[in-house]
């Protein structure tokens, strides 16, 4: 092919403003297919990408700088200038998304020389959800590199829907599925044994044990509630030592300052019980008002403070006996599951079936928790298939928090980034691409020669980022101006009803 003309173009980039002489080759011979089609030189796509005006470096750099530094975008353009760079923050937050865009399509070849030397790969499978009503991010990630495989945004979870995006992650693995683990959701347990017949599943035994208990919770925040109710009246006493000089103040806002400590600590489901808790330390503060009126006496805003303690635990006496023995049993069950003894998962299973026998025989027990316990051995007979292949598959994880905690730091970063107190919807908009460049520059930062990637995958990626971009933009002109969003529609659909 001849050269039939040269461009030029600049380029700024880390070490300054580069200016590019390209010469275009054009193909001549007249049977030729692309015959005039002009073809550029492939170093050009080593320093930057078409019609952009930064380096790949820059790129690179920003990408580093918020997924590894977890920096803002007034950050990062701050950074960038002390570097000499002149660049607007409009502009970096474009180039932290080309970088999204451009990991996401250079992941698949690291990816499968990760999997390949491991030689087996197991999954975790969960979805994110930050608007209700809206599209789910679906992520699969493998947990032994701990790199996200897949992100996808989906408006349903259906078996199919699952199954798809399974059967496409498997058909890009060279190595075997080991195990699977995740939720206890129906729909996801469904298209693993549709796709992975066979294949171990492990169902998360944290979601299992907080979907069990759940009725033993409730029961606990209810006697905690009312407990609350009664030791209302701890303000008053502090009012009442406030401003005073004597030794003995600082002492009854001690002892108020822990009743206050106490009441506001609440646990989270399954295993903790803030009833309970706060029960036992109201107990402990009333036994250490006792004390201190044997030893010396008790000034009067420690005695109101005492019989106010003493008053709202003898009239929530009746609801703490129950509470207490179903949080035995609950924690008698995790202690099985945990297996800190290493036993093997037949007698793990044998160990836990024969706990749950007791549970059935020993309801009555529970008092006005029967029906509590009725729930727990019914969860248990919908998990227990999939709650003890972890104790027999090495390296698969008894939970799939792992992939939970991910979430969760993405989450926490973004907020750290960009001031928002609640999850941003483009965490689904981009999700595909943001979580797994995120979580891939976690593990190595990527350098402008990765970043050279085939562009006709990446500007696929980049159209059905934008397809989606575009139904958020709709919904949101709609909800803003539903009058003018549908007098636009009613025209189009007019105008293509005309006859032409």
């Amino acid at each position: 092919m001849r050269i039939r003309y040269e461009n030029r173009r600049s380029v700024l980039t880390l070490s300054g403003l580069e200016r590019l002489r390209l010469k275009i080759q054009r193909c001549e011979n007249a049977a030729c297919a692309r015959r005039h089609r002009p073809y550029r030189p492939e170093a050009e796509g080593a320093v930057a990408l078409p019609h952009h005006e930064f380096g790949l470096d820059v790129i690179a750099l920003i990408g580093a700088l918020r997924h590894r530094a977890h920096r803002s975008v007034p950050e990062i353009h701050a950074a960038l200038c002390e570097r000499g760079l002149m660049i607007s923050e409009r502009s970096v937050t474009n180039l932290l998304d080309r970088y999204d865009e451009l990991v996401a399509t250079a992941l698949d070849a690291p990816n499968r020389a990760a999997v390949a030397a491991q030689g087996r790969v197991i999954l975790a499978l969960d979805g994110l959800q930050p608007d209700v009503g809206h599209e789910v991010l679906w992520v699969i990630r493998d947990c032994l590199s701990g790199r996200v495989l897949l992100a996808r945004p989906l408006l349903s979870g259906t078996q199919a829907d699952l199954a798809g995006l399974l059967r496409e992650v498997t058909a890009a693995l060279e190595v075997p599925v080991a195990g699977v683990v995740s939720d206890g959701q129906h729909s996801i347990r469904q298209a693993v044994a549709e796709v992975l017949p066979g294949v171990p599943h492990q169902l998360c035994q944290f979601h299992y044990l907080r979907e069990a208990a759940r009725p033993l919770f409730e029961a606990d925040r209810h006697a905690k509630k009312e407990l609350k109710k009664t030791v209302r009246g701890v303000r008053p006493i502090e009012r009442q030592s406030e401003g005073q000089d004597d030794a003995g103040a600082p002492v009854v806002a001690g002892y108020c300052a822990a009743v206050r400590s106490a009441l506001t600590d609440d646990g989270r489901p399954p295993l903790a019980a803030p009833g309970l808790t706060l029960k036992g330390r109201l107990e402990a503060i009333a036994d250490s008002l006792d004390r201190v009126e044997k030893k010396g006496g008790l000034s009067r805003p420690l005695r109101r403070l005492r019989d106010l303690l003493r008053r709202g635990l003898e009239r929530t006496a009746a609801l703490w006996p129950d509470v207490r023995e179903t949080h035995r049993w609950l924690h008698a069950a995790a202690h099985i599951l945990a297996n800190g003894a290493d036993h093997p998962a037949a007698v793990v299973q044998a160990r836990y079936d024969r706990l749950i026998a007791a549970w059935s025989t020993r309801r009555d027990r529970a008092g006005t928790l029967r029906t509590a316990v009725d729930h727990f051995v019914k969860v248990t007979a919908s998990y227990r298939p999939g709650l003890f292949h972890c104790y027999a598959v090495p390296d698969l994880p008894r939970t799939d928090n792992d992939l939970e905690q991910l979430f969760g730091s993405h989450r926490h970063h973004e907020r750290r980034a960009t001031g928002r107190k609640v999850a941003s919807p483009s965490l689904v908009l981009r999700g595909s691409v943001r979580i797994v460049a995120a979580t891939a520059t976690r593990i190595a930062p990527f350098t402008a020669r990765d970043l050279q990637v085939d562009h006709a995958r990446w500007i696929k990626i980049r159209k059905a980022l934008e397809i989606r971009r575009q139904a958020r933009v709709c919904r949101t002109r709609f909800r803003r101006d539903q009058v003018t969003y549908l007098a636009d529609l009613e025209g189009r659909a007019c105008q293509q009803a005309l006859p032409t």
